[in-house]
Parts: structure tokens; C-alpha cells; sequence
């Protein structure tokens, strides 16, 4: 008689689970919280305030984390379609309800609490493609009309991020995407001739940014035109990034940082505080703790055996990545200013709390990796 499984699921109790959680991991990420309660107390002058929040903050986030990482794999892979279509109708809601802030439409007040879905629904895509392309074979991989609806289930929400507007977050949104068509099998070719067309409307695409995104894109070409207005910014981060020295200034002794030369310095140019406070070997020490969470969550794609869960976990892992790059060059200068926050450092909770569940799915793949994803129906 056939066998009608690949092989037995494994049934794992919770204190199971715990004990096969990767504790160094959750103790990199504490690191890295830790880091960003000093960067905010720093930024606020004290524990209020921004770092007292950011504590209380990523307790909440922990709680997530801990329970996402016990989650059966299964229930997450049933669960990827349904979050998805939550996240589509959040946005919708954002775009009907949401609350205006600094000539953006991007949030959902909920009590006193401002909801981004944006940031959820990162998450929410990428657990939706890895859901897709989980049972994708090479001949599926190469038909386009398999392809099309996980295309147009990308190019929805991104269009209503960019309606915003939220120009930076969409752009990171297609980029995380791609990157699961790529490791899914996609042949690189394709998605270059998109990247290609792309390319070649933006400077269509730019005559319908608004005033503020263009100003950010002559800001970053010519920053010196402007040196009070749209250039300041970038300005006085190289400033302050550079005046930190080997050593650093000090805790609580940065100048630009304190003396509020420094605009929205707990948020976009947190990195700015912080490289100033602790000059170049803190910089480097904070990368390094950054690159070993990256790395981590690579390992653990590595070492998933289901499709599902290897393309969740490298959807993951690129867009912490893509986060970290896009906040990192953009307060050196190397591109654009995008109000894209540093995860786990920056002031705001939608991005910290979303961070967290991302990175607890990260860690469900690693506690799940010998559970079967596989149905009787799809062995048939």
C-alpha cells in the first residue's frame, strides 16, 4: 500500500519548543534593543521620552516574539492567504480612514496607539508568496501565467503604499518580493527586465512625485544648493557621523544630537545619535551585531527543509536587510532621505512590533524545521 506522507509529522510539546528556540538569537536582538534604549535616552535628553517607551515597547514586541516562534509552522502556512487579505483591507482602511501626519496618510489610530500597516504588510506578503510558491515546481516556475497572480498579488499593495504616499516602504515592499520570486527560482533575467522597465519610467514616474519627494531626490544630487532648507538634514548628519572621531564624544555629550541641529534624530537619524556618541568603534561594533543577525536568520533559511519555510525565512531576513541598508546609506547620504526607521533602534512602535513578529516567524522556522508541511492532497 502506497504511503500517503513523505514522513511522520512531528508533534512537539511546548517546553520542546522553548528549549528549541535559538536563546543566542533572541539575545542578539536584545542587544540590539539595548542599543536603541541608549541611542533614545541619548535622543531625549533622558528615559522620557523615548526610551522608556521603547523599553515597554519591546517587552510588548517579546511577548509577540516568544508566542510567534511556538507557533506550529502549519497553522502560520494556513494562516499566510487569510493575513494578507487583512493587510489589503488595512491599507484600503488607511487610504479611506487613516490619520494624516506631515502630508502622509499612513496610519490607523487605534486608542492612542498609531497603527502603520504598511509595515505589517511586509510580513503579511511574504508569508502569502512562500505560501504560493511552496508546492511551485521548475515547470510551474517557468510558466508565466503561474506567475501572475503572485505578481499581482505584490503589485497591489505596493500600488496603495506608493498612494500614501510612502515611496521608500513600497519600494523595499517589491524588493522583498523579488527577492522570494528569486529564491523560489525565477530566473534572475526576468525579474532584471522588470527592475529594466522600471528604470526606464522613472524619469516618467518622476514628473508625478510629489513636491517633498522630488525635493528629497535634488536634495540628496546637489545637498549643498539648500543648506537650511531641503539640505539640512543630510548636512548636519555627515556632520555629526564625522565629528564622532574613532572614540566618540561621549554618552549624552553629542552636540548636534543635543543642541537640536539634528531634526527627527530618534527616528530617520537614530544611527546619526548614536555613531556621534560613540564614534567610529561603536558604529562598527553596532554593525557587526546587526551583521550577526543577519547572518542568523540566512543560517536558519539554510537549514529549513520546506519550501514554505526556507522562502519565509529568507523574505524575513531581506527585509530586516533592506531596512538596515536603505536607513544606514540614506543618513550617510548615499541615497535619498526616505523616513525609512532603523528596526529596533529608531523611536515607533508599528515598525519595532512588526520587527518582532517578523523575526518570531524567523524563529518558528528554525523550531519547526523537522515538522512536514506536506498534505495528503498534495502527494496525490
Amino acid at each position: 500500500m502506497m504511503e500517503r506522507r513523505l514522513y511522520r509529522v512531528q508533534e512537539i510539546g511546548v517546553l520542546a519548543k522553548l528549549r528549541a528556540v535559538s536563546w543566542v538569537y533572541v539575545s542578539l536582538l536584545v542587544m540590539l534593543a539595548g542599543v536603541g534604549y541608549v541611542a533614545l535616552y541619548s535622543a531625549g535628553g533622558g528615559p522620557l521620552p523615548f526610551a522608556n517607551r521603547h523599553a515597554l515597547r519591546f517587552g510588548v514586541g517579546f511577548l509577540i516574539l516568544i508566542a510567534t516562534a511556538l507557533t506550529d509552522l502549519r497553522v502560520i502556512k494556513r494562516l499566510a492567504w487569510p493575513l494578507y487579505g487583512l493587510g489589503v483591507g488595512l491599507l484600503v482602511m488607511v487610504a479611506r480612514f487613516g490619520h494624516v501626519g506631515k502630508g502622509a496618510q499612513r496610519w490607523i489610530e487605534i486608542g492612542s496607539f498609531q497603527l502603520q500597516p504598511s509595515e505589517l504588510m511586509k510580513i503579511f506578503l511574504v508569508l502569502a508568496l512562500a505560501s504560493w510558491f511552496h508546492r511551485a515546481t521548475w515547470e510551474r516556475i517557468g510558466n508565466p501565467f503561474y506567475l501572475l497572480p503572485p505578481a499581482l498579488a505584490t503589485a497591489l499593495p505596493v500600488a496603495l503604499i506608493l498612494k500614501q504616499p510612502n515611496l521608500g516602504t513600497a519600494v523595499i515592499t517589491a524588493m522583498v518580493a523579488g527577492a522570494v520570486f528569486f529564491a523560489a527560482g525565477v530566473r534572475w533575467w526576468k525579474l532584471a527586465l522588470i527592475a529594466l522597465l522600471v528604470t526606464v519610467g522613472a524619469p516618467l514616474a518622476y514628473h508625478h512625485l510629489h513636491d517633498y519627494q522630488r525635493a528629497r531626490i535634488e536634495t540628496f544630487l546637489h545637498p549643498e544648493s539648500d543648506p537650511l532648507g531641503a539640505g539640512y538634514n543630510i548636512i548636519q548628519s555627515r556632520i555629526a557621523l564625522g565629528s564622532g572621531g574613532l572614540w566618540g564624544k561621549g554618552f549624552l555629550n553629542g552636540t548636534q544630537g543635543h543642541l537640536d541641529f539634528l531634526p527627527e534624530k530618534q527616528t530617520d537619524f537614530i544611527f546619526t545619535v548614536f555613531a556621534e556618541e560613540f564614534g567610529l568603534i561603536g558604529a562598527i561594533s553596532l554593525l557587526f551585531l546587526i551583521t550577526l543577525i543577519i547572518a542568523g536568520g540566512f543560517i536558519i533559511a539554510l537549514r529549513a527543509r520546506e519550501p514554505f519555510a526556507r522562502l519565509l525565512a529568507i523574505g524575513i531576513t531581506v527585509n530586516y536587510s533592506l531596512y538596515v541598508f536603505v536607513n544606514l546609506a540614506m543618513v550617510m547620504g548615499a541615497i535619498p532621505v526616505g523616513g525609512v526607521p532603523l528596526p529596533l533602534i529608531s523611536h515607533g512602535g508599528s515598525a519595532l512590533l512588526t520587527a518582532m513578529f517578523g523575526f518570531g516567524l524567523l524563529l518558528s522556522v528554525e523550531v519547526h524545521r523537522d515538522v512536514s508541511l506536506t498534505d495528503e492532497q498534495d502527494l496525490i
